[in-house]
């Protein structure tokens, strides 16, 4: 290891047990689904047959890796964000801007969290056709990623509001 505060700035910083089993739970998911559609389509191009249950595992993950993949995204601060008109504000007009656009997403999530609880409610006692998966476990997956997201946009809140202004002033580019 060095000493030079450039090089250690330059390394991403460590990964906690619970990320990286995260990480590892998504990677599973990805393969799992990614090996199932290939022995399908190795299936259909060697013995002109399939495996129905399959298809339908590969549509649950890919259904989980959505989700879960959207969880990430939040937990990264990754996922798509229009920011085109919050950049001409400043100060505490940004800060303000920041902070209602975190409460309309909260609110936007908790429809999402009450739809998902809705979804799997209803489905609860519906069953895949080829694999007898029961759909609630299926479904659960959006209200897994509503109520992660949420937890997640709390956090997000509470940062903004803890923000000091300074960081919300205009930066200033020098030219070299």
């Amino acid at each position: 290891m060095s000493n030079n505060p450039e090089q250690s700035a330059a390394l991403p910083p460590k990964k906690g047990m619970g990320e990286l089993a995260f990480e590892i739970f998504c990677a599973v998911i990805f393969l799992g689904m990614i090996g199932l559609v290939f022995y399908n389509a190795f299936l259909r191009y060697v013995f002109r047959s399939s495996f129905p249950p399959s298809e339908e595992w590969a549509r649950f993950l890919f259904t989980y890796i959505t989700f879960f993949g959207g969880i990430e995204a939040f937990y990264r601060k990754k996922h798509i964000a229009v920011d085109m008109f919050v950049e001409f504000f400043h100060g505490r007009a940004r800060k303000l801007v920041d902070i209602v656009a975190i409460l309309l997403a909260i609110v936007a999530m908790a429809v999402l969290v009450y739809g998902g609880f809705l979804c799997v409610q209803q489905n609860i006692d519906t069953y895949a056709v080829a694999t007898g998966v029961n759909m609630a476990l299926v479904d659960s997956s959006l209200l897994i990623m509503a109520v992660a997201a949420l937890i997640l946009m709390f956090r997000d809140l509470f940062q903004a509001i803890r923000k000091p202004l300074s960081e919300y002033e205009r930066k200033t580019t020098v030219d070299a």
